[in-house]
């Protein structure tokens, strides 16, 4: 399921990304390729001799000097209670004061306000950064034991102490419940609290027809579960009503949501700046309203003709214009007046000419964006074409030729991880070992993170398990006690996220977080990590993934240098739900990574979602087939969208496509996704000598994507939180960093 959302969020947000495939197998000596590259061996010392200077930048997640305490705040209330209490009591130290607070938290949330009010006492004056929060936990603490006349003392003092901290929200909200005024006060003062929002919801569930309530949940609370009724609601009833900024806010919800038609039409009622107008276009795309999505586009190139978004809006309009020859001009003035789109447009170009029967054009085109833009995705992209038309036609030569060429010019390309395994492959498969050693060696340097990188490591020997003894591994598993501190955020919000506060520092976060239409790289790191701590998983790992799409110069570097950090990658790769998942991991004799892996790609850890197919849950288990299993294991009752039920079903479900296929985890991987029938049909058809092979051949592009993106999620959650494999790789990457890279 995850598969489309992505790859559908990537379409639509980074339009343009990628080529078209070529429909002409044009060759190397036809592109003007011939000459030295064709004359080297099959891998060569080319590997052995690239270097790959690490990128530079301003983002460093750096964690705060070893702290028991923040090593304490991954753990459970109860598993940490005795350490922080013996913390508390010692001398006075920065460790003290955070013990007193957490232990504190943790009583409270446990309704032991009684004990957490000695911890509290003077903690404000101890621990300034957090002292507005030490007044609301002091507050809730009284509430806690039954004596609310001290709590709304306390809430008092904290808003006569405290007037401009947001925290104050939280003593309005509640002071509000019996003077309607306090209420006013947070609405006006603090929008953009969750607090805020829940008064707007009070008050509309009390009296639904209040647009200035609505607009504000539209305005603040994009993450509350009925956003979509109250978009609806302003754009049904309302609409008279609304100012060209209300539907700028409307439209922004929308997008975020995902519901980029909605979006469309509500931007092109929004004030006409070059993004608005440009997502009203490319929401009209989407939703086939050809005729509105050109005027949009025309409208944002004639308006702001040197706005970047025109760059992509002429290439847009080039797709959407009822004759291939009208899309010409709009390629050509891309090509001239935006460098950074020439790449794409001159591809684009290629492929109109190819439908206007100009095959000898078409071919000059691409040999342009081979020749003047050859570091481009563009190029990447009709290099790797180029390699699988010939690879499937069994000319492994001219596939090696132009895989090389790809994995040196486009080192950074999303296809250069495959690229390079495969010049591997197709070094053993002529009996160059050495030279495949090499192939595999600088995967795993270059792309770590990489599918292709598991795959390398597993063919050069390495205890990571391969398809046929993946599921019986059952590997150590160590997470990460000490959390990275966030990139933004002010200092009250970082230390309630260093302290595992995950909710607090959520709440903080929205009063901060300003800049949501385009943020900075710090700002939507910091962004995707509030939300997995309050498990908006889908969104939280999408906002981390999809800095990798970063375009401006500056920001790529600042991407480049926070990938090169562990903390990215383990806010990429969480472990909700861990212990379940070993247990019944463990019941059905399945490596608990790959499963945490599956889960991943399935929902993002999300319980409750659905797919459009109907799948349900974390494992995205179908009605039927939670039906038949629940009938195998005599399970009467159960609920789909329930954590421990999905993981049950789904994991004795897994059990079964691996006996199916004889503990083959591609085949029951893909089974999983796909069905046993269409895995049976395929293996049928294409044989089975090849695993790599095997995978290429699948002829359902999201069941293919799906196999590599699950072993890939298992290979990282194997690098990251195995000991042995992390120090091992660790220890690789430095001993061949001359491998590292690529440089022309």
């Amino acid at each position: 399921m995850l598969n489309r959302y992505n790859q559908y969020k990537k379409q639509v947000l980074f339009a343009g990304v990628g080529v078209a495939a070529l429909t002409m197998g044009a060759t190397v000596s036809a592109l003007g390729l011939t000459g030295k590259l064709s004359q080297l061996p099959i891998v060569g010392s080319w590997f052995a001799t690239q270097t790959h200077p690490p990128a530079s930048g301003e983002l460093n997640l750096s964690q705060p000097q070893d702290s028991p305490v923040l090593a304490l705040a991954s753990l459970t209330p109860t598993a940490r209670a005795a350490k922080l209490e013996a913390i508390a009591q010692g001398s006075a130290s920065a460790d003290r004061t955070r013990a007193r607070y957490l232990l504190a938290a943790d009583l409270i949330q446990q309704d032991h306000g009684g004990k957490a009010l000695p911890l509290l006492d003077g903690l404000d004056r101890e621990y300034p950064v957090l002292a507005a929060q030490v007044w609301v936990k002091r507050a809730q603490a009284y509430t806690a034991t039954g004596d609310n006349a001290k709590a709304e003392a306390t809430w008092k003092a904290l808003l006569q102490q405290y007037p401009q901290d947001p925290a104050t929200a939280e003593a309005l909200y509640a002071l509000g419940k019996s003077n309607l005024q306090y209420w006013d006060q947070a609405l006006a003062k603090f929008p953009s609290h969750p607090r805020t929002v829940d008064i707007a919801l009070a008050r509309l569930e009390k009296n639904p027809n209040q647009p200035g309530l609505l607009l504000h949940i539209a305005r603040h609370g994009i993450y509350t579960p009925g956003i979509l009724n109250v978009l609806n609601r302003l754009r049904s009833e309302y609409a008279a009503k609304l100012s060209p900024q209300d539907w700028e806010a409307i439209a922004f919800a929308y997008w975020e949501k995902g519901y980029y038609v909605s979006a469309g039409a509500a931007y092109g009622k929004s004030p006409n700046t070059p993004l608005n107008l440009y997502r009203s276009g490319r929401g009209a795309q989407l939703g086939e309203h050809r005729q509105a999505a050109i005027a949009a586009y025309q409208q944002l190139i004639q308006t702001y003709p040197t706005a970047k978004e025109t760059g992509q809006a002429l290439v847009k309009i080039a797709e959407v214009v009822e004759k291939p020859e009208t899309a010409i001009p709009y390629l050509d003035q891309a090509i001239k007046q935006f460098p950074d789109k020439a790449p794409e447009a001159l591809a684009a170009k290629a492929n109109v000419l190819l439908v206007l029967n100009s095959a000898e054009s078409a071919l000059q085109a691409q040999r342009s964006v081979l020749s003047q833009y050859s570091h481009s995705e563009a190029a990447a992209k009709l290099r790797w074409d180029q390699t699988e038309e010939h690879f499937k036609k069994g000319n492994i030569k001219a596939a090696w030729e132009w895989a090389r060429q790809l994995a040196q010019e486009n080192p950074d390309s999303e296809y250069a991880p495959e690229a390079s395994f495969w010049i591997g492959k197709w070094a053993t498969q002529l009996g160059q070992t050495q030279e495949a050693q090499q192939a595999f060696e600088y995967v795993l340097s270059r792309y770590p993170e990489s599918y292709y990188a598991w795959r390398s490591a597993s063919l050069l020997g390495w205890d990571v398990g391969d398809f046929t003894t993946v599921r019986t591994q059952s590997p150590q598993v160590q997470q990460v006690l000490q959390r990275s501190r966030p990139l933004s955020g002010s200092a009250a919000t970082q230390e309630l996220y260093l302290l595992g506060q995950n909710r607090d520092a959520w709440t903080l976060w929205q009063t901060e977080f300003n800049n949501r239409v385009q943020p900075t790289v710090a700002e939507q790191f910091t962004d995707g990590l509030m939300r997995l701590g309050v498990n908006d998983n889908l969104d939280g790992i999408f906002m981390l993934s999809n800095l990798s799409f970063r375009e401006l110069p500056a920001e790529k570097t600042q991407y480049k240098t926070l990938r090169q950090q562990s903390g990215y990658w383990q806010a990429l790769y969480p472990f909700p739900f861990q212990e379940m998942i070993e247990r019944w991991a463990q019941e059905h004799q399945l490596n608990p990574l790959l499963v945490t892996g599956l889960i991943r790609q399935e929902s993002r850890f999300e319980p409750k979602i659905k797919s459009s197919a109907g799948a349900v849950g974390l494992m995205q288990v179908m009605p039927e087939t939670a039906s038949w299993v629940s009938s195998q294991i005599k399970l009467k009752n159960y609920k789909l969208d329930d954590p421990a039920d999905s993981i049950k079903l789904g994991t004795w479900y897994l059990d079964y496509t691996h006996r199916e296929y004889s503990n083959n985890s591609l085949f029951a991987v893909a089974s999983y996704n796909a069905g046993p029938g269409s895995v049976a049909d395929w293996i049928s058809k294409y044989g089975f000598s090849d695993p790599d092979q095997f995978i290429e051949q699948i002829p359902f592009p999201e069941t293919k994507g799906y196999v590599e993106s699950v072993f890939g999620n298992y290979w990282n959650y194997l690098r990251l939180y195995n000991p042995e494999i992390s120090r091992k790789l660790a220890q690789y990457s430095t001993e061949h960093s001359a491998v590292v890279g690529v440089v022309k």
